[in-house]
């Protein structure tokens, strides 16, 4: 069993920045794959980015690219999403996730969310 934790979100103006962290419980948060979804008002929850075991490999959706960024820390049990020039359109709930593939998966493909941490950046 794994539980995770979201903290960082809060209200940004465009163009500024968020940390997001996760914080895993549990002895196995390296043997797994970790990423972030998020779902804006009445929209579907989308995935965002992913990071291998490692944090060798990472995988992030055209829209985020060049301004988000995901590292890991196994020692810590702690996956982070730095989002910079945010914009407007990055408003939403933000979910960290824990699964045994990387990619851009699906909901169905999840082993673990956390709770979700919002993330409102005003125009």
């Amino acid at each position: 069993q794994v539980q995770l934790v979201e903290s960082g979100g809060g209200l940004v103006q465009a163009g500024g920045s968020l940390r997001l962290s996760c914080a895993a419980s549990g002895r196995t948060f390296s043997s797994y794959v970790m990423g972030w979804f998020r779902q804006a008002p009445g929209k579907e929850r989308e995935f965002v980015a992913c990071i291998t075991r490692s944090g060798s490999a990472t995988y992030y959706i055209d829209s985020v690219k060049g301004r988000f960024t995901i590292s890991r820390d196994n020692a810590k049990n702690t996956v982070y999403l730095q989002m910079n020039s945010l914009k407007p359109e990055d408003t939403a709930v933000y979910y960290c996730y824990a699964s045994r593939l990387f990619g851009r998966i699906s909901i169905g493909e999840i082993d673990y969310w956390g709770q979700g941490t919002q993330v409102i950046v005003s125009s």
